[in-house]
């Protein structure tokens, strides 16, 4: 999986939490919070055309400005940095082993109904 850079990250985190396709320019101004402020709209379009280029989202032409949509869901994107910290393990046995230890009794109810086990 393509790594995100921190704005990266903010931005998709952004268009995650939107509820409908943002333009680049809505996208800056909810990125105009907290160490984001004044962005350039050119930054918040090269950001984006990254995002785009590592298939993380998806650009609506038909429209004017072009919008912008994530092309997974969060938790897709959770799962699969999941599966590749878990590839990297020497030993995927105790990396889940210790993963599960520190999951909470509600993480872990969850996965014994996801596994079948009650």
């Amino acid at each position: 999986m393509e790594s995100l850079g921190e704005l990266e990250r903010t931005a998709l985190e952004q268009l995650w939490d939107a509820a409908a396709p943002l333009t680049p320019g809505e996208l800056r101004d909810r990125l105009a919070t907290g160490d984001q402020r004044g962005l350039a709209l050119t930054t918040v379009m090269t950001v984006l055309s990254r995002l785009e280029k590592k298939g993380f989202v998806a650009r609506d032409r038909t429209v004017r400005p072009a919008t912008y949509a994530p092309v997974s869901a969060r938790e897709e994107y959770v799962a699969e940095l999941m599966h590749d910290a878990l590839g990297a393990a020497g030993d995927r046995t105790e990396a889940l082993a210790r993963f599960v230890g520190r999951a909470s009794a509600d993480e872990t109810a969850a996965l014994r109904r996801l596994l079948g086990l009650g």
